[in-house]
């Protein structure tokens, strides 16, 4: 069977009905945005008699983390709603600009492309370690902030907290719950290159007796991306809460969210004329010269789009979530969570790769006549499921004049990953490198379903762990932490063999391009922990030193485990460990308004897998290193003046194994030696507020994939500038104006392993804002 398809089909497999239902709700008589004046969001459970910060927590969401954000003893951040609504943040990766040095900055490896939050966080790769209401997210998927309450970024290695992960840190997301108010917000947005969003809030008490609320959060957002021709999201969400037992010993929360997306993806810009940029090479014989008009080539415009209308990115998502709290005393807490996940992403992307060989120059002179080759369609028909369960007690405890929280669990979870393979064949129509056709059609290209190339993954977990803070006195307390994970993976997957070379190579008696089915499976046992000391030199401050660790086993992210020397995924490769060494302090300033940190770290990271660049075998010998400081300010100056910013140093190297970036400097690639964000807002009389912020990312060192490129081997480093205003209206509506990029700086935001492609930085953009509150 052929499956060739349009953006056309795609667009008809929306459910029509739940995007009309939800754009009717979002039609409602009035319209409004958020200002610290009049707050659209509603309030937070841990409402109290003072006004809550409009940027500062001071407690984390998950119950491993006992005790204050001041005296928790490791690098974790809060991003609270109120300020991704002041910035008009939409994703979660726009959220995480608030957090230095944590961003996209990885596009893909050669023609292939990134999908979803593509987080890089203190080197490494952590997409694979995001989480919602601390309950591991599958999926590459763009995560939406309509129905988020705030973020938390945890640095460091979080194998005791979450299990197996990045080496680097976690992500989760907090989701908003029902509450005992009755209240409705709604926004509308609408901003250049075509930006259209509206989203709806609404809580109702039910039953005040029982403690029984409803809260429904709508989504419609049909926006181009600015900057980029063609590029498309359309999205639909729809969250719902119930909870009953509020204010009394025993809750119960049903949650449930629905997100379909059907956008036109984006598969970066050539990086033809950008600095460093030489002609490209192919290391395969007969190496093809380097051509002195292409290295003097004007850019493209960063405008262009390289794909085909007919691309799309359609993901469905379901998830639904019970979760029990019972207090059996005030000191005992208990609390169970299940849930059942799942997301289907249907992905085609006909990219490119501006190789020697692709990038077709028939005449030095005349630049129309130059087009590129449309040679690596990227194809994902995935599905990831989750089914889990969380049970765990939280105690305080007075024994012999020693204080003690002490919370503990077990989890049962069960991850799987199904993927259709699909058979391609024929070309697609080649790109004019600076006028491309994206409605130049497929050409001969097409791809069929092919049964034998799908391929399945599990792992099944159980884990047990337990967290004690011990309070000697009201100066001196230890925090510490244990985790037990069991896992058992299996994977089943098909692929054509290849004779040499990079790849899977041809098992003895297999000829080449034959078609080869296997059966793999791995299991074994994680063991992480860590200890921390913590000293307050105040009621408002505290110094701790910390040693933590993590592991990642083979597979434990990808399903792509086999028993071959010539993947990542070896089955008999030892799970990849960390170790992490911090040491730093807070400070709850000015009435603990303002919070105020400091740390210094180092992460070692040892059986890395690494990559023979003659044989394409892959060895477990690998070790890095990163280290460096992140400083952090949070929270109010005056009543009228609130900020934030972030700085962070970071300093990378590989010990042994491999240098993974393009240039040879012995340091880790997609990671700023440098970076420093900042938000503040400052409320002005007669119902005005102004705010605005700084970001700075460092040069980006890309990896290299021995290849003779001349591509450039790393991106400039930038500062961008983004600015608001707000004025309310009256206490029912006000207005919100952001503009981003005021300086209209040029830069690159992404680029991909061989460098042939980027992803160019958001040009300068104005979007307004209305919203309305009851």
């Amino acid at each position: 069977m052929t499956y060739i398809k349009s953006r056309k089909h795609a667009h008809a497999r929306l459910n029509t009905k739940l995007s009309a239902a939800v754009a009717g709700a979002l039609l409602l008589p009035a319209v409004g945005v958020h200002a610290q004046q009049a707050q659209s969001t509603l309030p937070n459970v841990e409402v109290s008699a003072t006004q809550e910060s409009a940027y500062k927590a001071d407690k984390a969401s998950s119950a491993k983390y006992t005790q204050p954000l001041v005296d928790t003893p490791q690098t974790l951040q809060v991003i609270k709603k109120q300020l991704i609504d002041q910035q008009g943040a939409t994703t979660l990766t726009e959220a995480l600009r608030n957090s230095p040095g944590v961003g996209t900055f990885y596009l893909g490896e050669n023609g292939s492309t990134n999908t979803g939050d593509a987080i890089y966080m203190r080197g490494f790769d952590a997409s694979s370690a995001i989480f919602v209401d601390n309950v591991r997210d599958l999926g590459s998927v763009s995560r939406d902030m309509f129905n988020i309450q705030q973020v938390e970024v945890l640095k460091g290695p979080a194998g005791t907290d979450n299990g197996r992960g990045s080496p680097t840190g976690s992500v989760n997301l907090v989701t908003k719950q029902a509450e005992l108010t009755d209240a409705f917000s709604a926004s509308a947005m609408y901003g250049g290159w075509g930006q259209k969003r509206a989203t709806a809030d609404w809580n109702k008490v039910i039953n005040n007796e029982n403690g029984t609320a409803l809260r429904l959060n709508l989504m419609k957002q049909d926006s181009g991306v600015p900057g980029r021709h063609e590029v498309n999201n359309d999205h639909t969400g729809v969250a719902a809460s119930l909870a009953n037992g509020l204010g009394t010993s025993t809750r119960i929360f049903l949650d449930y969210l629905h997100m379909e997306q059907n956008d036109v993806p984006d598969g970066g810009v050539p990086t033809i004329g950008l600095p460093g940029y030489k002609s490209p090479q192919t290391a395969t014989a007969p190496i093809i010269a380097p051509r002195a008009y292409v290295t003097s080539a004007p850019r493209v415009n960063s405008a262009n789009f390289y794909g085909l209308t007919s691309d799309y990115n359609d993901v469905t998502t379901d998830r639904v979530t019970l979760r029990v709290e019972h207090d059996i005393s005030p000191d005992v807490k208990l609390q169970n969570t299940t849930r059942y996940g799942k997301t289907h992403q249907n992905y085609l992307l006909t990219s490119f790769m501006g190789s020697a060989a692709n990038l077709v120059t028939p005449s030095a002179t005349d630049l129309s006549t130059w087009t590129i080759a449309r040679s690596n369609p990227t194809i994902k028909d995935q599905t990831n499921t989750i089914l889990t369960n969380q049970t765990y007690i939280t105690a305080n405890l007075d024994t012999g004049g020693l204080k003690h929280t002490l919370m503990g669990g077990v989890e049962l979870t069960q991850e799987k990953q199904d993927s259709n393979g699909y058979a391609t064949s024929g070309t697609l129509p080649a790109a004019n490198l600076y006028n491309p056709n994206p409605n130049a059609g497929q050409g001969t290209w097409k791809m069929t379903a092919d049964p034998g190339l799908n391929s399945s993954g599990k792992t099944n977990t159980i884990s047990a762990y337990l967290f004690d803070t011990l309070k000697f006195n009201e100066r001196w307390s230890i925090n510490g932490g244990v985790r037990v994970d069991h896992y058992d993976t299996d994977v089943a997957s098909g692929y054509r063999c290849v004779a040499s070379g990079r790849g899977t190579i041809c098992p003895t008696g297999v000829a080449a391009n034959t078609l080869f089915r296997q059966n793999f499976s791995t299991s074994g046992n994680l063991f992480n922990w860590k200890l921390a000391g913590i000293y307050k030199p105040t009621d408002y401050s505290s110094v701790y030193a910390l040693y933590a660790t993590s592991q990642q086993p083979p597979g434990g992210s990808s399903f792509s485990l086999n028993a071959t020397a010539s993947s990542a995924d070896n089955a008999s490769f030892a799970p990849q460990k960390t170790k992490t060494a911090e040491i730093g302090t807070k400070w709850d300033l000015l009435n603990k308004k303002l919070a105020v940190t400091a740390a210094l770290y180092r992460t070692e990271v040892q059986n890395e897998v690494e990559q023979d660049a003659t044989s394409g075998l892959y060895f477990q010998t690998g070790k890095k290193t990163v280290q460096g400081i992140e400083l952090g300010v949070t929270g109010e100056v005056t009543p009228n003046l609130s900020v934030t910013a972030g700085y962070t140093y970071m300093d990378t190297k590989v010990d042994s194994g491999k240098i993974v970036t393009a240039n040879g400097e012995n340091n880790l690639a997609y990671t700023p030696k440098q970076a420093f964000t900042s938000w503040a807002t400052y409320k002005l009389p007669k119902g005005f507020t102004v705010g605005g912020g700084a970001r700075y990312v460092s040069s980006l060192l890309r990896g290299s994939d021995d290849v003779l490129s001349g591509t450039p081997q790393y991106a400039d480093s930038y500062w961008v500038f983004d600015g608001m205003a707000g004025y309310v209206v009256n206490k029912n509506l006000d207005l919100q104006l952001n503009v981003y990029n005021i300086f209209n700086k040029d830069y690159v935001a992404a680029i991909n392993k061989s460098g042939y492609r980027y992803t160019p930085g958001t040009p300068r953009t104005v979007t307004l804002t209305a919203n309305i509150k009851f």
